[in-house]
């Protein structure tokens, strides 16, 4: 029976998935593609070996785990599949073995024009967009068994096509494929909210750490600065230029304090709307000299659409100043660094991208660590203090780098349009 071989076929698909879900979680899916693509070659071998014969076709679910190495794992887990596919399918041999291969070709091509979308859309998007890809391969299949059927000379009579068995293999392999694609974002969902949850744990440990380390030290630093002062006021020796640089780190030293308590939990003091586009464009025009005085060129790329924010704006406009001014002191002269504001369902996405130094993948790693710093100076604290301002926003920031290359950081924070901003304000007044 066609169902029972199909249904087995699925179940030899989601064995693989299993399988890679216990590797060690230290790398994302595409970066392990070849032992994805090695897994769900497999499954595509005993899917063909498995076949059911029908008509002088084989009907299987080879294009299920083809589908999922290429969207999962990339062109090259998916060329490992594609390669397994055509041998087995040769090796097999039949009348119907040159029509395979068109259906293959099609597949592929097919899936590689959704690859570049695929990992920018959401989960469900993810999962509705492998059963779209794979109800391609369906169809195709389909085509050529018509083609295979007419250049036979066969008759090609109504009751073939309403076969039980034809839209058994269409519907069985929808379920697989979804089946399937649903069970690797659970695994990816939960890889994420563990990493989200190692991540608030290391924050609020370091913001813990900072705040007690900051309260203590600050108390005897204000102590300290006052008496130098009513030194610098009376003195007019030769020991006022010294007081004045002893001053000037005083200063510094409260400065970086300051941070640690920013750190320790930011204060929302002014909640109000924000609107991307006027912040975006005062971080330009603040760090434009910064970036002129070292040859980097300062671009913005944002959506006409304005997208608002509820927050207090001082924090934001901080947490992105020193995103954008890591940027900038990472670029060396005649670099260019681009901010783009664009929107994406719910959320508003900011992009920073240099094309400075970069990082290697061990440098990532420890991106938000308290005093982990990729400059020559510099406390780390910048873009810890950006982390937690970001966390507290209900937002996330994601980097990507290359050394030498550049890297890109994305910020996802929560928007509402600005046709909503009236409406907001007023539901806020009547809560009120």
């Amino acid at each position: 029976m066609i169902e029972e071989k199909l249904l087995l076929q699925v179940l030899i698909i989601l064995a693989p998935v299993l399988l890679y879900s216990l590797l060690p979680e230290n790398k994302r899916w595409q970066e392990n593609g070849l032992i994805f693509g090695l897994l769900l070659s497999g499954a595509a071998f005993l899917s063909i070996v498995f076949s059911y014969q029908f008509e002088g076709f084989y009907w299987d679910l080879r294009y299920v785990p083809f589908v999922l190495a290429i969207l999962y794992g990339g062109p090259g887990a998916g060329l490992i599949v594609f390669l397994v596919i055509l041998a087995t399918r040769t090796i097999m041999g039949g009348e119907a073995v040159v029509y395979s291969y068109f259906t293959s070709l099609a597949t592929v091509a097919f899936t590689l024009l959704w690859y570049g979308k695929f990992w920018t859309y959401s989960s469900s998007k993810r999962i509705r967009l492998a059963i779209l890809v794979s109800g391609w391969s369906i169809f195709f299949s389909f085509m050529m068994f018509v083609v295979f059927r007419s250049m036979a000379d066969k008759p090609l009579d109504r009751d073939l096509f309403l076969s039980p068995g034809i839209w058994m293999f269409g519907v069985i392999s929808i379920i697989g494929i979804g089946f399937a694609a649903r069970l690797i974002e659970e695994i990816l969902e939960r890889d994420k909210m563990r990493n989200d949850i190692i991540r608030a744990e290391k924050l609020n440990t370091m913001g813990e750490l900072a705040a007690s380390f900051a309260h203590e030290v600050r108390n005897p630093l204000t102590v300290v600065k006052g008496f130098m002062q009513l030194m610098h006021q009376q003195e007019t020796g030769k020991n006022h230029e010294y007081l004045t640089l002893a001053l000037s780190e005083v200063g510094r030293a409260e400065m970086i304090l300051s941070d640690y308590l920013n750190f320790a939990k930011p204060q929302f003091n002014k909640i109000e709307e924000c609107s991307f586009h006027e912040v975006l464009t005062e971080i330009v025009a603040l760090l434009g000299p910064l970036a002129a005085k070292g040859g980097v060129s300062l671009k913005t790329q944002m959506e006409k659409e304005k997208m608002c924010i509820s927050t207090d704006r001082n924090q934001l406009k901080q947490a992105l100043v020193n995103l954008v001014k890591n940027a900038i002191e990472a670029t060396d002269e005649g670099g260019v660094v681009t901010i783009s504001l664009r929107h994406h369902d719910i959320h508003a996405v900011i992009e920073i991208q240099d094309n400075g130094r970069g990082m290697s993948e061990e440098q990532l790693s420890r991106i938000g660590t308290l005093f982990y710093t990729t400059k020559e100076k510099g406390t780390g604290l910048g873009t810890c203090v950006s982390l937690r301002i970001l966390n507290e926003m209900k937002g996330s920031i994601h980097y990507s780098s290359e050394a030498g290359k550049g890297t890109i950081v994305t910020v996802q924070l929560p928007q509402f349009k600005t046709s909503c901003c009236k409406q907001t304000q007023a539901i806020l007044n009547i809560a009120k």
